[in-house]
């Protein structure tokens, strides 16, 4: 009888594991979250605020393939999906005091001309090919870490999540800020290397990306791509060349 009753309890699935720096990461979906921070029109589209600044996007738009790989896998393993979008209303009352030490340094690309990361604009939308669905989760933030003055955190806490999937960008500025705040909460964080893109840097023979890379997996989290995570997840490698064809 006893075994009987142990046969009808239901299964508890053991938590994927992701090969990560500095070490394999447990992973599970029931309480994680990918975090897709500021893919939006400005920062990764042309004729964004980043490209008709001279910013070269070719980091950000590297990255947005991994992710539209990786967000319906993550889904249909039952992870969040919960998007941070960098928005300000079109005063600007939420940017912060002119004269202040921390204004928003977005200002002098472009915010305040009515169109440029204000709310509702085309500049402010989500790309085209990382669109949420049904039953994603978004954030707007007006600060480069989506902890700050958001819902976030209640969002997160809500759900049970505990664990988080960091993709976007940039790598060293937003991603890097809000992995921070993450981790001073006791979120267990882990930064897909491939999903998120940095141009500060990018030049240079030892780029921000990868001093952010090495930052966050020697103190802050784990660090590992999105070939690991869907291995784990049993969804294969990305098919990144059939991604940019279709």
């Amino acid at each position: 009888m006893g075994a009987a009753v142990c046969d009808a309890l239901p299964m508890t699935p053991a938590p994927f594991v992701v090969e990560a720096l500095p070490e394999p990461f447990a992973l599970d979906p029931r309480s994680a979250a990918v975090l897709v921070i500021d893919m939006q029109n400005d920062f990764g589209a042309p004729g964004g605020m980043f490209g008709r600044a001279g910013i070269p996007l070719a980091a950000i738009e590297a990255a947005v393939a991994p992710i539209a790989r990786l967000l319906p896998a993550a889904r249909r393993a039952g992870v969040a999906i919960v998007y941070l979008t960098m928005q300000f209303s079109p005063d600007l009352s939420d940017a912060g005091a002119p004269d202040a030490p921390n204004y928003v340094k977005h200002v002098p690309l472009g915010v305040g001309d009515g169109q440029t990361l204000i709310a509702g604009s085309w500049g402010a939308q989500i790309l085209p090919a990382l669109r949420p669905v049904p039953g994603d989760v978004v954030v707007p933030k007006h600060r480069y870490s989506g902890f700050f003055e958001t819902r976030l955190d209640d969002e997160l806490r809500a759900r049970g999540i505990d664990t988080l999937l960091f993709t976007g960008c940039t790598t060293s500025v937003c991603v890097d800020a809000t992995l921070r705040d993450a981790f001073y909460r006791d979120y267990r964080c882990l930064l897909l290397a491939d999903c998120t893109g940095e141009p500060l840097g990018g030049a240079e023979a030892r780029t921000n990306h990868e001093a952010t890379l090495l930052t966050i997996q020697t103190l802050f989290g784990w660090v590992t791509d999105s070939a690991a995570v869907l291995d784990a997840l049993g969804e294969g490698a990305p098919d990144t060349a059939a991604l940019v064809e279709s």
